[in-house]
């Protein structure tokens, strides 16, 4: 009996160590773009004032071609699973409000706190999830995961972009505040991306070769110019403040929020996804598996390049992603143990 235990205990522990070398794996060359943009920023072979430039570039051209690419690509059945898309985001709107709710004080305004929601219920599904869910489910976990990612970049984002244009409303009126909320999702190019990307995909339109090439390009640059981007925003915010040009965020500023990310999105997606299921709606184990193991992944670093554009404090949002990221190699390999 003790040797079958002991025994037992080494295989748990192998395949716990497998997993946490997967993933290893999988993630390094993502720490390792953060760090080359740290450096680049910090050692001034990327101007402080490039960064902005930066961010326009993925926003507005790699990371709308990425998105384009991934709805083109995915049979639009896949792309409208009800039982994924419903429960996934009740799991959001609840994150959102949660944490908007949690963030608000006389610092943190509707715009730092909006983004701040966003950070903590956007998973870094497009540029992590999807090629590592793959790797260690299999090709069927690329239809939810792709669900969840239609639900953060049409729904999720547009809500926070809308909350984050209500500060200055008691001063200027609601119709003022509305305006600015429907201004801001409208000037969003990710929901649009995905939406004719779903388009393209129900109508089975094919671009032509060379601007179809033109957009693969872009696409494949959205990845390691954001990561690299992240790792710049991370040395101005500490460059900045060193200079007193910038006040550090507190730890209560930005730690919490990477809490709420890594263990209360994940046990949320669970606990729903179970009732769900016991309700009857219609949601298969293998996506369910998915969906939480979407919600255990690090924040979404595209997050910063929305913060960027919209005003918000940058240095905050990059914080959160890099305490996620960083803290995601254990707390995503024992979801994985637990569940997969």
């Amino acid at each position: 009996m003790g040797k079958s235990s002991s025994r037992a205990f080494l295989c748990s522990t192998a395949l716990t160590i497998a997993s946490v070398l997967s993933v290893l794996l999988i993630t390094f060359p993502f720490f390792a773009l953060v760090l080359c943009g740290y450096v680049a920023a910090q050692r001034g072979l990327l101007p402080l004032e490039a960064i902005p430039g930066l961010n326009s570039f993925v926003l507005f051209f790699a990371l709308p071609c990425m998105l384009f690419r991934f709805g083109a690509s995915t049979p639009l059945a896949q792309l409208l699973d009800g039982g994924v898309f419903a429960t996934y985001l009740l799991c959001a709107l609840v994150m959102v409000g949660f944490t908007v709710a949690l963030s608000l004080n006389t610092r943190i305004g509707w715009n730092d706190a909006s983004f701040g929601a966003l950070v903590a219920a956007f998973p870094n599904t497009g540029f992590m999830g999807v090629p590592l869910l793959v790797a260690l489910l299999g090709p069927r976990a690329a239809g939810p995961a792709i669900v969840t990612i239609v639900v953060d970049m049409v729904i999720t984002t547009s809500l926070c972009i809308a909350l984050s244009r209500l500060d200055g409303a008691e001063a200027h009126g609601a119709r003022k505040a509305a305006s600015n909320a429907l201004r801001g999702v409208a000037t969003n190019p990710m929901p649009w991306a995905i939406l004719l990307g779903a388009l393209a995909s129900a109508l089975q339109l094919r671009l032509p070769g060379p601007l179809a090439q033109t957009l693969g390009l872009l696409a494949d640059a959205a990845s390691p110019v954001a990561l690299f981007t992240i790792g710049a925003v991370l040395a101005r915010s500490r460059m900045l403040a060193a200079r007193g040009h910038q006040v550090p965020p507190r730890y209560r500023d930005y730690l919490p929020v990477a809490a709420l990310k890594l263990f209360l999105h994940p046990a949320l997606v669970l606990l729903v996804g179970a009732a769900a299921i016991r309700l009857g709606v219609p949601l298969e184990r293998p996506a369910f598996v998915v969906m939480v193991l979407v919600a255990a992944l690090p924040s979404a670093s595209n997050v910063s390049l929305l913060a960027e554009r919209f005003g918000a404090d940058n240095g905050r949002i990059a914080r959160i992603i890099l305490v996620t990221t960083a803290a995601a190699f254990v707390t995503f390999s024992l979801a994985v143990s637990l569940l997969a």
